[in-house]
């Protein structure tokens, strides 16, 4: 898959090319076709699964002692996570197609017809890091929109990528539709992404999805349109009106089921009025699976609890670790949700229902919870079978980027000879 020999500018050039004439095919493929090349690359994920799986533990060994254990978790395979891949390209074959829907349609006193339908973007540029079920799940949405799209994933995952791209295209050609509608970028030299952001001419939006080092280096670099996915700062907050039992239970989910996604839960938010109640039983549930630092006031309560930093309160960790903050009341609550988050995903645990109402009027965050876990910030979970990535932006797309969100729209105007006087 990787040729270093490669020029990168070429390379990027050739990919664009033929991403634009699939995209073109895409346009007029049926929804069948489409479904059919989903389901033949899943069946194609599954029958190759052990090949997946030793291409995945080389990319594994390649980076084990060299990245955190956050890093080695996202990039890890198993048989669960590639049947889940697999399942959701099912999944996203069942969803109804969102090329042609019909957004609105109105009339003009001069009897022109005119109606706003959805479309696909175009060619979608995928750049991301470690997990390499981006690659399949990126290349779904894209396909069931209509759009081709080229991937650029981590270097250390090249080897899975390279296997599942080859089980895409496998779909795609069993459909008879165009296996360029998929390609990888076939160098791993950088270079390649400053030429893939500069590829005006044929790439119509590129999506990055990893750290903010990455999503920094797109947003500063790129003159082709971007649709930006930033980090995961996230909070739960205790609001004095909760069950404390259901707030342990969920916030301990929130935190640990899988530490390394942008999803987790980093700080902890705790009203005065049930620090005292909450603080050692959560303590007590996080003992031996995740550090707590907490601020002096935390930290008097329950000397389990590490001194925080003043870092710890704007830090993604994606580790198992938790900062602890009490704070007086349900606005400043808000207010220190609001000055510390990265606008991801934020929770409230209350049985208040207008304390939660507030709280979800108030913070402004792609997305807003209450008595959930923040884990839930997938599109799978949204029943959108997938997504590219969380959207932390305001234009365009906010929030799980599914199907829906990889349409844009155009007008078509019916007419019956009319001039314009």
């Amino acid at each position: 898959m990787t040729d270093q020999a490669l020029d990168p500018q070429i390379h990027i050039h050739e990919l664009g090319q033929r991403a634009r004439k699939a995209a073109r095919g895409l346009l007029s493929a049926t929804t069948d076709a489409k479904n059919n090349a989903l389901r033949e690359a899943a069946k194609a994920l599954r029958n190759r699964k052990s090949e997946l799986l030793e291409a995945n533990a080389e990319d594994v060994k390649s980076v084990e002692g060299k990245k955190p254990d956050s890093f080695i978790d996202r990039l890890r395979l198993t048989d669960d996570r590639i049947d889940g891949m697999a399942g959701a390209l099912e999944e996203i074959a069942e969803l109804p197609d969102p090329v042609g829907r019909e957004l609105a349609t109105f009339e003009r006193p001069n009897g022109l017809s005119i109606e706003r339908v959805a479309v696909p973007i175009g060619v979608i540029g995928m750049i991301y890091e470690s997990r390499p079920n981006v690659g399949a799940d990126a290349s779904a949405l894209c396909l069931k929109s209509g759009n081709a799209v080229i991937l650029r994933g981590g270097s250390e995952s090249r080897n899975s990528t390279r296997v599942i791209v080859e089980c895409m295209r496998a779909g795609l050609k069993a459909a008879g539709l165009a296996e360029d509608a998929v390609q990888t970028v076939g160098t791993t030299d950088r270079n390649a992404v400053a030429a893939l952001l500069k590829a005006d001419e044929f790439v119509d939006l590129v999506i990055p999805r990893g750290g903010r080092g990455l999503v920094e280096l797109v947003r500063d670099q790129a003159s082709v349109p971007t649709l930006l996915h930033l980090d995961g700062n996230c909070h739960s907050y205790v609001h004095s009106a909760a069950d404390v039992d259901k707030a342990v239970k969920v916030i301990r989910n929130a935190k640990l089921r899988r530490t390394g996604v942008c999803g987790a839960t980093e700080s902890v938010v705790v009203d005065r009025s049930v620090a005292e109640a909450f603080i050692p039983k959560f303590a007590d549930a996080m003992a031996g699976d995740c550090e707590l630092r907490g601020d002096a006031d935390a930290v008097a309560i329950d000397d389990r609890l590490k001194p925080a930093t003043e870092e710890d309160w704007s830090t993604e960790y994606l580790d198992p670790i938790a900062s602890v903050k009490i704070v007086d009341g349900l606005d400043e609550g808000i207010a220190w949700v609001e000055e510390h988050s990265s606008h991801h995903t934020d929770a409230i645990i209350t049985e208040d229902a207008d304390a939660a109402r507030q709280f979800m009027t108030s913070i402004d965050s792609a997305i807003v919870m209450h008595n959930a876990s923040t884990q839930f910030a997938d599109g799978g979970e949204f029943g959108m079978g997938a997504e590219i990535g969380i959207a932390t932006g305001k234009m365009h797309a906010r929030g799980p980027v599914g199907l829906e969100q990889l349409c844009s729209f155009k007008y078509l105007v019916h007419g019956d000879g009319q001039t314009r006087p």
